[in-house]
């Protein structure tokens, strides 16, 4: 360590003396308990929780015994998003790994060091640091009976935050110390190095200050003249607020997370003898009474500590003294200027005078090292209560990514650097939901199908058989991306199924009649049409014949057409042998009605494929009804075929996630009478390991949708928002219907209303049972972005690349290079 042109060697000067059992012990007789902690993730708490966190601390802090230190330090690292390639991973997580790679982010660990000094060694001052002489105090200084008094305080301040939400590891030795692989904390201190590989540099303060190749500057919160008047645990964040919604973030945020720069922010707390304190207070204010005629500064002070001391008596708040430092650095010399504006802007809006710190840098710097607490100097702090410092704590933390297995790839609200989130299984294990169905609402331009392309494609590529009912093209792209099965009506190439078709030829099981039963009648009779007992029983024995005839007649393919030709040749047979009489099943009337589905019908290509068959296992299906959504024939009978292909996969694919998404064509299908299937389905889906989604764009189907407002939202614990701007003066309504707190409110209207200049994505808010709500951003690669497309140029662009390139996936490499 260098002062001009005085080296110090710190292994002579080193205060500490040893780690033993996990605690730190200085050469003062110090004994420093160290820990990591968890914090909230920022953006998602309101006003309410902000106070609840606050209390929590205060109630911590205020257990610490006489002559103890409490010191937070927030550590914030520029870091690089390192991509990681598999074997196994697709061409669009490929692509998105090379997209994110690199991608800068604020790294956050935040520790807390809990030090308890020798009741007989006060605090010192910046002349006598042991920066500049060591101290010949032994640890043994410290009795056994306050070590175990220290660590049984030590578990109550752990259980208090705890139970408030935030969770607490001990730091071992090898974390304090280091190994001959990793760089411990104290390394990482001294040196401003992140866990690696360790390695010594020199430390100079003089000309200017440096550590390595590292240019350091300081401001300290020491003076309450540079420090607001009043403060509170947080405050309202403007850019992303509205004029109806108040949008809260802690106070020291503007030093935390969003700060984009190397920095440490450390909190200090020195409890003292709280009556010892009063009396010096009490000596002070009647000295400065006595000196209050010779100047107006004096009179001013002894009001103030007068006030101080009132405030204390009559409120019972007990008095410490804080301190606070904001400590950055950088590897290029010419980014100092641009260092220290950032840092007095953030201090500014904080509403505190910046003050960069020259003088006392060495021994505050010094003090800050883990374990040394106690060299503090006394007068670089300040007399406060524990409720007015507190709230300079930092109290968030950046966005974690879940480690669950599945989830969606999105970007964090600040950076976009990329977390996975589960908002299906890890919220069910944690209790924030007991269902997995989703109400996605976004109008139109908000960006809603493209979420919903990058959602459904992350479950398939994790497993998940998906099936997509859709009136606009959305997923295309996608589905051919994935040679998944895509369903839809044109001229040249109607639509074509063939429910009749059993796995390996074998014979249907009792819900695979059931489902063909329900066609069949959907067939034949109207919607407000009864059917009779008899009728029922007639073609349930239809289908059963049907199949043992199939069974001795392996040359006949299954389908439409040839169970028509069953019953015109066998089935009539049938009924006459057993006596049915034509009131009882009219199977000329049947015959008649069915005769269009029939070879040379007019809808006879409808249930006679002979291709995408195995609908069963085949993972990605999409049924397009644009062209057949206003169809008084075929909309139902296709919506009654994918019912049954949904609950088929739902029954038989034991273990195996399972997603139904319906687009816009759920206002469709509610029409036409299939409420009660989507009624059953929302209710139902989760025993089968599946979840229901539905999207919409419009307020206005909410409203007024029975199915929507007492089936769907009632039933979807998870509900996304896109940008709701354009009903920001109606939301009231929307967040009634959707059950919304004030909190969600705030966070879903404040989507897009401050996104990072330069980079392209729309914001999604996501809210998992009312429990845990957040904002994310849809940020994708170039080539994610061409699959995901529904712009009619692009799709155009990527078609006729397609037939040049015999590939899509080619096809999207090859225009993703042409548009970077």
């Amino acid at each position: 360590m260098i002062f001009s042109d005085r080296h110090i060697d710190l292994k002579d000067n080193f205060p500490l003396f040893k780690v033993e059992k996990d605690r730190i012990i200085s050469r003062q007789g110090d004994i420093t308990a160290a820990f990591s902690i968890t914090l909230p993730e920022i953006f998602t708490l309101s006003g309410e929780d902000y106070l609840a966190l606050h209390h929590t601390w205060v109630k911590a802090i205020r257990i610490l015994p006489v002559n103890s230190i409490f010191h937070k330090q927030d550590r914030f690292t520029r870091e690089g998003h390192q991509a990681t390639f598999t074997l196994d991973q697709s061409f669009l997580s490929q692509s998105s790994e090379r997209f994110f790679h690199e991608r800068p982010f604020l790294d956050h660990r935040c520790h807390i060091f809990i030090t308890q000094r020798p009741l007989d060694k006060p605090l010192g001052t910046s002349a006598v640091s042991n920066l500049l002489r060591s101290s010949l105090v032994p640890p043994e200084a410290v009795s056994e009976k306050a070590r175990e008094d220290f660590e049984d305080t030590l578990g109550q301040f752990r259980q208090i935050l705890e139970d408030g939400g935030m969770s607490l590891k001990s730091l071992s030795a090898e974390d304090i110390c280091g190994t001959s692989h990793r760089s411990g904390v104290l390394e990482n201190y001294l040196f401003l190095e992140n866990a690696g590989k360790p390695r010594l540099m020199d430390i100079r303060f003089k000309p200017e200050w440096q550590i390595g190749d590292k240019y350091v500057q300081l401001y300290s919160l020491a003076d309450v003249e540079d420090l607001p008047g009043s403060v509170l645990p947080d405050g309202r964040l403007e850019k992303y607020a509205t004029d109806k919604t108040d949008f809260r973030c802690g106070y020291a945020v503007p030093v935390g997370a969003m700060l984009p720069c190397n920095h440490i922010y450390n909190q200090y707390l020195f409890i003292e003898d709280h009556q010892k304190t009063i009396k010096k207070l009490e000596a002070k204010r009647l000295r400065l009474e006595s000196l209050a005629a010779y100047s107006r500064e004096n009179a001013i002070a002894k009001d103030a500590t007068a006030a101080f001391l009132n405030e204390a008596i009559s409120e019972g708040r007990k008095a410490v003294k804080a301190h606070f430092n904001l400590m950055l650095w950088t590897t290029k010399r010419e980014e100092l200027a641009e260092l220290r504006n950032k840092a007095s802007a953030a201090l500014s809006k904080m509403d505190v005078t910046p003050r960069q710190e020259t003088v006392g840098t060495p021994q505050l710097f010094w003090a800050g090292l883990p374990g040394n607490q106690g060299a503090f100097p006394v007068n670089e702090t300040f007399d406060t209560f524990i409720g007015p410092a507190s709230c300079f704590l930092n109290m968030e933390t950046n966005y974690r990514s879940s480690v669950s297995p599945v989830g969606i790839r999105l970007g964090d609200r600040i950076t976009g650097n990329p977390v996975n989130v589960d908002i299906s299984d890890e919220p069910m294990k944690k209790g924030y939901i007991t269902n997995r169905n989703k109400f996605i609402l976004g109008p139109s331009g908000s960006g809603k199908s493209f979420f919903t392309n990058h959602m459904v494609r992350h479950y398939y590529e994790q497993g998940t058989h998906v099936v997509l009912v859709d009136v606009g093209h959305s997923y295309r792209g996608l589905c051919d991306l994935v040679d998944g099965y895509y369903f839809t009506y044109e001229e040249n190439s109607p639509i074509r199924f063939n429910p009749f078709v059993t796995p390996d030829g074998k014979m249907p099981d009792t819900e695979k009649k059931e489902s063909l039963k329900t066609l069949l009648l959907a067939l034949w009779k109207k919607d407000d049409e009864p059917f009779k007992r008899s009728e029922y029983v007639a073609l349930s024995n239809a289908i059963t014949g049907y199949y043992e005839y199939l069974s001795h007649s392996r040359e006949v393919t299954p389908g439409f057409n040839s169970f028509y030709e069953y019953l015109e040749l066998e089935f009539r047979d049938v009924l006459k042998r057993d006596g049915v009489k034509d009131r009882d099943f009219d199977i000329e009337n049947f015959m008649y009605v069915l005769r269009p589905y029939y070879e040379g019908g007019e809808f006879d290509y409808l249930l006679n494929a002979t291709e995408n068959l195995d609908l069963l296992n085949q993972r990605f299906i999409v049924f397009e009804l644009d062209n057949i959504k206003d169809h008084p024939i075929l909309f139902p009978v296709v919506t009654i075929i994918i019912m049954e292909i949904f609950i088929a996969k739902m029954r038989k694919l034991k273990g195996v996630r399972k997603m139904i998404l319906v687009e816009e064509a759920w206002k469709a299908i509610a029409k036409e009478g299939m409420a009660e299937y989507l009624k059953y389905l929302f209710k139902t889906v989760r025993k089968f390991y599946g979840e229901a989604i539905v999207v919409t764009q419009e307020v206005e189907d909410i409203i007024s949708s029975p199915v929507v407002k007492e089936a769907i939202i009632n039933n979807s614990d998870c509900k996304i928002l896109l940008d709701q701007s354009k009903y920001q003066n109606k939301f009231d309504r929307i967040q009634e219907l959707l059950g919304l707190t004030e909190k969600e409110k705030a966070l879903a209207l404040s989507i897009n209303k401050a996104n990072e200049p330069g980079r392209l994505y729309k914001e999604v808010f996501i809210s998992l049972g009312g429990q845990l709500s957040k904002v994310y951003r849809t940020e994708v690669s170039k080539a994610e972005y061409l699959a995901y497309t529904t712009e009619e140029k692009e799709k155009i662009q990527i078609d006729r690349l397609t037939q040049k390139y015999g590939d899509r996936k080619k096809a999207i490499a090859a225009l993703a290079r042409e548009n970077n």
